[in-house]
């Protein structure tokens, strides 16, 4: 087992003007993770093979500038509010709360979409990096205020990222609003166990450890319905690659253009589970036993498998990126719930805090 150390660089200035820090945080286990306090993005990750042979298995960028001119998203913190909120609107006690609303492809419809124009990813954040004992990590920390894209209530916001002995990833999230208010965090990660510019995850054999999902209009909104998995390309309980399915002549499919879908966790509280942290699903890569298992306190995961990325975009190390280079595991509540009040509440009023846990465990077989 090694000694757990961080170090501290520079990582540039965002778009905004910011200076952005780069923490690497070297695990008593092994792994090493490589994170900014640019949105808490996730720059590197490296995780070894079933030889031990280490190698970097996250989508991003070498800088600020990356993330500034491609895909806003890859690795981030998300929130206020993670996933789509549809039309852009919402009403609270009352009132309707107007939100930007972003065109939301396949159909030229809008939503609010991870946030809204500026979410809490494009921030530089508070950030303080520690040693616990045979732990790693940083402790991120952000104060959204009152009316920030749309939203009611200031909210302050802490997000610790530890890495563990037993290479584990721990990201846990609090937030406290001075007025009610919907919040819904996530890791916006995508994995890819071939390296970060290894081609296409559809290889990848995954697990998800649900029954149920939610469809989506065409504007991939939930429709409210709760469908079954059962004789679908959307059941995931025994594993199966990503790709045996996934062009299938399916409507749900041809929306997402491939998954992009949120599955309701079967021992989540959205199917009436008890909760606490329960096994969402998980990841592995035959070609070399790369694996992950996702443990989370969330109902809900989302899947996205890199459908509709801009692949024009330069990977570190030069590398180009491929169409679905990378598959997104995100754990949260249902997108829209704040316009589907049949479902488990996001909203948050004063006094609550906003908890939840989800833990990436990394392993090699």
């Amino acid at each position: 087992m090694n000694k757990p150390s961080y170090e501290v660089s520079d990582f540039g200035t965002t778009k905004y003007g910011e200076k952005a820090r780069k923490f690497t945080l070297n695990g008593a286990g092994g792994v090493v993770l490589e994170v900014s306090d640019y949105g808490g993005k996730v720059v590197r990750l490296f995780t070894p093979d079933r030889d031990g042979a280490m190698k970097d298995v996250v989508v991003g960028f070498d800088s600020p500038a990356g993330w500034d001119g491609g895909d806003p998203y890859w690795g981030c913190i998300i929130g206020r509010y993670g996933n789509r909120i549809g039309a852009g609107r919402f009403t609270m006690n009352g009132v309707e709360y107007k939100l930007p609303a972003l065109n939301n492809a396949p159909a030229g419809i809008g939503c609010n979409l991870h946030g809204g124009a500026r979410g809490w990813d494009a921030y530089v954040w508070g950030a303080e990096p520690f040693v616990n004992g045979d732990d790693v990590g940083v402790v991120f920390t952000h104060v959204s205020p009152d009316g920030d894209e749309g939203f009611p209530g200031k909210v302050e916001v802490k997000v610790t990222y530890t890495l563990t002995k037993d290479n584990v990833w721990r990201v846990d999230y609090e937030a406290v609003p001075d007025k009610e208010t919907p919040i819904n965090m996530t890791q916006h990660v995508y994995f890819n166990f071939k390296g970060e510019a290894g081609g296409t995850i559809e290889d990848h054999v995954m697990t998800i450890a649900a029954s149920q999902v939610t469809p989506t209009d065409p504007g991939q909104i939930p429709t409210g319905e709760i469908a079954k998995v059962d004789g679908t390309p959307f059941d995931f309980r025994k594993g199966m690659r990503i790709g045996e399915r996934i062009n299938e002549a399916n409507e749900q499919l041809e929306i997402g253009k491939g998954y992009d879908h949120n599955w309701v966790l079967d021992e989540g509280i959205m199917a009436g589970g008890k909760g606490g942290l329960i096994y969402a699903g998980g990841v592995y890569c035959p070609l070399n036993g790369r694996n992950v298992d996702v443990w989370t306190t969330e109902p809900c995961l989302q899947v996205y498998t890199a459908n509709w990325a801009s692949y024009d975009q330069t990977a570190k190390g030069g590398e180009h990126l491929s169409f679905r280079c990378g598959v997104a595991l995100e754990t949260q509540h249902a997108p829209d719930s704040p316009n589907k009040p049949q479902w488990p509440t996001t909203f948050i009023k004063p006094g609550q805090t906003y908890r939840t846990t989800t833990e990436f465990r990394f392993s090699a077989k």
